[in-house]
């Protein structure tokens, strides 16, 4: 179960740091992620750092794939780990 959290954490981590990335190359006109990239890792299971980097950063806030893919990619994961917790674990 460690390895779970701390793989969670650095997916998160990675998501939130890749959503400052992208905003500071988008602002200097530099290349930039990819979005497929960006949801990749949301769903790898770093939707929280990628909704926490988009909200700090003011980054894709005005994209709607964004503002509702991320939460929507989070709902499903958590809705998932409690079914495993549920019927798989226990």
């Amino acid at each position: 179960m460690k390895w779970v959290f701390l793989y969670l954490l650095v997916i998160n981590l990675t998501a939130f740091a890749a959503m400052k990335c992208d905003k500071r190359r988008a602002e200097k006109g530099l290349w930039r992620i990819p979005e497929k990239n960006l949801f990749l890792l949301a769903i790898l299971g770093g939707g929280l750092g990628g909704i926490a980097g988009m909200r700090l950063f003011h980054h894709k806030t005005k994209h709607k794939r964004f503002t509702i893919g991320f939460p929507c990619v989070l709902l499903l994961q958590c809705v998932l780990v409690l079914w495993v917790w549920k019927y798989i674990i226990q």
